[in-house]
């Protein structure tokens, strides 16, 4: 049972993200699931008829197109998931679960939102249930039901899992000792060294790196597995260190990165307020804030407003951004930008 930090008390539930990635060695972790994706289709050609397996084939894929950025993971995963449930349309918990993964990795949140809770239903003692839950309800703004969500599952399962969640809730709330704790304790709970270094990855990200140490870190990253996150932050250690024309390579490549997996307008919209068309920037904050009213899209409604010379209209979006206490460095960059410019 998670004893020291009380969540249900907390005032706000990341995603810079939907839920933390992983920054395991990727050949490993792709090898790994190639291998377990492998073994299933080999088993369904055997017992096609089993709806198991199918849920299992899809989640595999769901997980591999978030190590290797291939969104044709994507299109498998629904085609198995979509087999599951007809094979078995009703309490089909595992599918349900997948098919909430699949939606928060397409930031498709209010389906995923609602395949969750599907999967709560079906089972409720399932943490992995919780935990789309959990991501989905941090994205779309509901902080009060994913905190909810995030207690039932530390209480299920506290392992690295429900423990790095309970990290970035932390860090939402500005609450940065609380989140070092939790990662603290994830990292106590991993059971692989693949866990184990991602746990250590989070901590540094929480404490910070010089821009040497970005620079490093980030190039081995990207060159690894080119998620968007990562590009854009070794594009910004790049310009830091006055090298402009190889970060804007990474933030075109990050933009290219986003358009194929389709649906990341947030990301989108802030790559292309520092560094592509203002009026676009807005479109893609706009298009994203209609599905979800969260900090993180408050923060890029308020930083595209800002970059069409609309400060005024910006600032409560920036109020809304930091009032439950987030403190990111971006998202204080942009505030004080906006309010510099109204003064």
């Amino acid at each position: 049972m998670w004893k020291t930090i009380p969540l249900l008390a907390a005032l706000l539930a990341v995603a810079a993200c939907a839920s933390p990635q992983a920054a395991t060695p990727a050949a490993t972790q792709t090898s790994s699931l190639q291998r377990n994706a492998e073994s299933l289709q080999a088993k369904l050609r055997r017992t096609p008829t089993d709806a198991a397996s199918w849920a299992q084939l899809g989640a595999t894929h769901v997980e591999l197109a978030r190590v290797t950025f291939d969104p044709q993971h994507h299109s498998r995963a629904d085609k198995a998931l979509t087999e599951s449930l007809r094979l078995k349309p009703d309490a089909n918990g595992e599918a349900f679960i997948g098919r909430g993964a699949l939606a928060n990795a397409k930031h498709d949140f209010a389906a995923a939102r609602d395949w969750g809770q599907r999967a709560v239903s079906t089972l409720p003692d399932s943490a992995q249930a919780q935990g789309v839950l959990v991501d989905a309800l941090t994205q779309l703004g509901d902080d009060a039901g994913a905190s909810v969500a995030l207690q039932r599952m530390l209480d299920l399962r506290p392992g690295v899992a429900s423990f790095t969640r309970a990290a970035y809730h932390f860090e939402l709330h500005g609450r940065l000792d609380d989140a070092r704790e939790a990662l603290n304790r994830a990292l106590e709970a991993a059971s692989s060294a693949e866990e184990a270094e991602f746990c250590r990855f989070q901590l540094d990200e929480l404490k910070g790196r010089t821009n040497e140490e970005a620079l490093e870190v980030y190039r081995g990253l990207v060159a690894k597995a080119p998620s968007p996150e990562y590009l854009v932050k070794y594009g910004k250690a790049l310009d830091k260190a006055g090298r402009p024309q190889e970060a804007r390579a990474q933030y075109d490549l990050a933009l290219q990165q986003v358009r194929a997996l389709g649906g990341d307008d947030l990301t989108a919209a802030l790559i292309t307020a520092d560094h592509g068309d203002p009026a676009e920037a807005l479109r893609y904050a706009e298009k994203e804030w209609a599905k979800r009213q969260s900090v993180f899209t408050a923060d890029a409604m308020a930083w595209a407003l800002h970059v069409n010379k609309r400060s005024a209209e910006a600032l409560p979006y920036s109020d809304k951004a930091v009032a439950l206490g987030w403190r990111d460095a971006e998202v204080l960059r942009h505030r004080e930008a906006i309010l510099g410019s109204l003064r």
